[in-house]
């Protein structure tokens, strides 16, 4: 999809109703490699809502080849219609009868790399048409507010294409002269054209069933290749989690009989959730204790969960425009929040997923590329598959559930269920479910959903001694993003509990204007400033504030090391207790920073040495929490907390940290490591996959020291692990870290897993990451390794992704060549890819948070990419708003 010299740009305000509707589509696919023969018979009929006047049918339509057109079984002469590069326009269609238009057409899905439409990944024919995917497989009215009933035949090769698969039930099959045969499918809902879907090949199927609660049985099967069979038990688990758990916390259950997930290895999106037939990335299915780490089945378990949930938050309920995108995956990212959460650690969730959000989103929101969570204008809407749209997103669904409450929003929820089923709708109308189920006013709620930006918070306090109150002070701001210079008041939630500062206990305490004493508070901020009077208190308190970090906020608030030190020994909020040893940490590493760029020497506050020596003495219950307790802020979020990113000085600062932790505490560390280095291969209970996290990173701080016996205990671990987190973990520090075995364990590494193509995958990821002098070098080497290939996006992702969005000490080294290398690479993915291409882009757009010299390099290498001839929509649209 190459660009127009005038690319064009999509606004919301120019939404319209769909001048016309189809009621039924009925497809037939003759499957070829090369020459796939689509014919659709489309009953349509004028939208009575339409305000138009033409007469004039316009179909969306890319890269097909019209073989035949036919009105009501007329075939029409070429002068009926008028084909262009990206439509196809029927003119004077009956306007007061419903009508059928057929097309036969042909497409290419051999030369389809840019895995939009229907394409062969890895010998299987297979689909992805969200966004607008669908066009590139037929005409059609390939908009998401278009939601038709469809019915679809296959018929291919039955040896090369045993399984011929599409979305809701099996109506029929049979046999074909020239060893073909069909099968048909019909899909008992409506659905817009994004959410088609089949898939066709040689796959094994893993077969299980689910009784909801009413009493139905649920047909569930996980196709893949044969040699992945054996790695689908805990994606098959995990569907059958989610769907109880829909049922239990949300009264949803499934609706047709069967419901099909395929794993492709050649795949843009991590998985789509096509009605009844889930097409995913491998890399969400596909676990085995040897060959997948503890965050891999976690993270299984999530998308299983995310894409079962678009069964109502997305399916039933759809978007009226892509505009309105986040209505699906904003709420439905929240909802696999939770289901995570109850299935595992929600301390741990929630702060895996903040981390995320200020590291990513927060930068976003920083950037040339900011948009609300709702834009207002794209180019090409594949480029707003943000963190924006989803994490963000979750986050403004996450503050209405904090304004209503479980229950309330349990009942906006059944509202919003209950009112749209069978509609697309925009996120206002979700917005208003909450509001009328609850009775109450999110007028100015809303904003979050139209203003983009991240808000900054600022709280003072003052505690009156004599009349026994304090009083917060709080201040919202929010700076200008590109297209929104004048920024208004959010409605921002703000959790709060108050601590004894004597011995930290939660204090009891009345609200001015407030009912009961309360030990927490949901602190509503509306203006741009207000102060909240807390009464009855006898000292003046510990505050805890922005607790479960309520709202997606930049708090500032002065803290000394000492404060934090105590809100990390006593805060009972599961998040803020995390949050001030991260502060703690992040103001010493901020003031290491300061030492490296003036020559001083470097020295670490005692008082971080100390609270961390309290968290290692502790006891705690919940291990992969205590874990990250010990994690230091990542190199990212540090950069993030400085006006011009200096990346060799953070890595510095926070490498003296890392060592002089692990000097100082040794003795703890390696105590923890020996207690939890247990053989628990196969385990993945709460308690099996914290002893892990725990000593994985113990022995992560411990070979930082230049010491033999510790560079031995991670040696041996490598060699003896049956688990791949473990192996992993064990490989990642010889590979971050100067170790006399690191080319040797990297050699027998690829050697023992060169068949299993997502492990080859961490192999290639881990190496691009590595902060050690010479991985420029190894990344460059990687590009010609026989396992590279630029075809295959999760191959992309991981060695030309981990080195430029996860490596930003060797990225934006000084003399340019980490820039040079992207951009070589987003332009030949320009032309294979153009999705990918644009997401690898990403990397370059923060180029003005840079000193002079970098900022220079990069923007030479973002017009040259905006130059480039023949340049995607895609590519183009990230270049030049970078460039604005």
């Amino acid at each position: 999809m190459m660009r127009d010299a005038n690319p064009q740009t999509i606004y919301l305000k120019d939404y319209t109703v769909p001048d016309y509707l189809i009621d039924n589509a009925d497809l037939h696919f003759a499957l070829d490699e090369e020459n796939t023969r689509v014919t659709a018979k489309l009953n349509l009929r004028r939208n009575p809502a339409s305000l138009s006047g033409s007469a004039n049918l316009m179909l969306h339509g890319e890269n097909l080849t019209l073989m035949r057109l036919s009105l009501n079984g007329e075939e029409l002469a070429p002068d009926a219609y008028q084909q262009t590069a990206e439509a196809l326009t029927v003119f004077e269609v009956p306007q007061q009868q419903n009508f059928v238009l057929t097309i036969e057409n042909t497409i290419n899905p051999k030369a389809n790399t840019a895995l939009e439409g229907l394409y062969l990944s890895n010998g299987l024919f297979c689909t992805q048409c969200e966004a607008e995917g669908f066009r590139k497989i037929t005409y059609f009215l390939d908009r998401p507010d278009v939601m038709a009933r469809f019915t679809t035949v296959l018929e291919a090769d039955k040896d090369s294409y045993p399984v011929l698969l599409s979305n809701g039930n099996k109506t029929g099959q049979g046999e074909l002269p020239g060893n073909r045969h069909w099968v048909s499918w019909e899909d008992p809902f409506n659905k817009p054209s994004y959410l088609f879907a089949l898939v066709a090949g040689r796959l094994e199927c893993l077969e299980d069933s689910f009784t909801t609660q009413s009493g139905r049985p649920i047909c569930l099967q996980i196709f893949v290749e044969a040699h992945d069979l054996d790695k689908c038990g805990h994606a098959m688990q995990s569907l059958k989690n989610a769907m109880r758990w829909d049922e239990e916390v949300y009264g949803r259950e499934y609706d047709l009989d069967l419901y099909m997930i395929v794993a492709v290895s050649y795949f843009n999106m991590g998985a789509m959730e096509n009605k009844g037939l889930n097409v995913f990335n491998t890399k969400f299915v596909l676990v085995r204790p040897d060959t997948a780490t503890d965050a891999d089945y976690e993270h299984v378990e999530g998308v299983i969960g995310h894409e079962y949930f678009h069964n109502w938050t997305g399916n039933r309920i759809t978007c009226r425009d892509w505009f309105q995108l986040s209505l699906k995956e904003g709420f439905t990212v929240f909802r696999d929040q939770e289901f995570t959460g109850d299935r595992t650690s929600k301390a741990v969730k929630r702060i895996e997923d903040v981390n995320l959000l200020r590291t990513r989103q927060f930068a976003e929101d920083a950037g040339p590329l900011a948009h609300p969570v709702r834009p207002d204008a794209y180019i090409e809407i594949n480029n707003f598959y943000t963190v924006t749209v989803y994490e963000k997103g979750a986050e403004v669904v996450r503050m209405l559930h904090t304004l209503v409450g479980p229950e309330g929003f349990r009942k906006g929820s059944d509202l919003y269920f209950s009112r749209h089923d069978g509609q697309a709708v925009t996120c206002d109308d979700f917005v208003k479910a909450m509001e009328d189920a609850n009775r109450i006013d999110l007028s100015q709620f809303r904003r979050w959903y139209s203003q983009a930006g991240t808000p900054s918070l600022t709280i003072t306090q003052y505690y009156d001694n004599s009349a026994r109150t304090l009083t917060l002070t709080m201040a919202q701001s929010c700076p200008p993003t590109p297209g929104q210079t004048v920024k208004e008041a959010l409605h921002i939630p703000v959790k709060t509990g108050l601590l004894s500062a004597t011995d930290g206990s939660p204090l009891n305490c009345r609200l001015r204007g407030g009912d009961q004493p309360q030990q927490e508070f949901v602190l509503e901020l509306r203006e741009p400033m207000q102060s909240f009077v807390f009464e009855g208190l006898e000292q003046a308190p510990i505050v805890s504030v922005l607790r479960s970090f309520s709202a997606p906020v930049k708090l500032n608030m002065q803290r000394s090391p000492q404060e934090l030190a105590f809100l990390l020994s006593y805060d009972s909020d599961t998040f803020n207790r995390w949050e001030a040893g991260q502060q703690l940490a992040g103001k010493a590493i901020l003031q290491l920073i300061a030492d490296v760029q003036n020559n001083r020497e470097l020295t670490l506050d005692t008082v971080v040495i100390n609270a961390f020596r309290q968290i290692l003495s502790n006891s705690w219950e919940d291990l992969s929490y205590f874990a990250l307790l010990l994690s230091l802020p990542s190199e990212i979020y540090m950069a993030e907390q400085m006006p011009v990113v200096d990346v060799t000085a953070i890595h510095t600062a926070r490498e003296f940290v890392k060592q002089t932790l692990a000097l100082e505490l040794k003795d703890l560390f390696q105590m923890l490591y020996l207690s939890n280095h247990l053989d628990e291969s196969g385990r993945f209970d709460a308690g099996a996959i914290g002893r892990r996290r725990i000593k994985n990173i113990c022995l992560n701080y411990l070979c930082s020291l230049d010491d033999l016996n510790l560079k031995n205990w991670a040696h041996q671990q490598f060699k003896t692990a049956k688990n791949m987190t473990d192996q992993m973990a064990a490989l990642s520090v010889m590979v971050n870290n100067p170790h006399y075995a690191r080319q040797q364990c990297l050699n027998d590494f690829y050697q023992q897993w060169q068949h299993e193509a997502l492990v080859i995958d961490k192999w290639f990821a881990l190496q691009a990451a590595s902060p050690m002098p010479e991985t420029f070098n190894t990344v460059q080497a990687l590009m010609q390794h026989p396992a590279f290939d630029i075809k295959i996006p999760n191959r992309v992702r991981a060695l030309v992704g981990s080195f430029s969005q996860g490596n930003p000490l060797h990225f934006h080294a000084a003399n340019g060549q980490g820039y040079q290398f992207l951009a070589d690479q987003v332009i030949a993915l320009n032309t294979i890819n153009p999705q990918v291409a644009a997401r690898m882009l990403t990397a370059l757009t923060q180029w003005r948070r840079h000193d002079n010299n970098r900022q220079a390099l990069i923007k030479a290498q973002l017009q040259r990419i905006a130059e480039t001839p023949a340049i995607s929509r895609d590519v183009y649209e990230v270049a030049s708003k970078s460039l604005a």
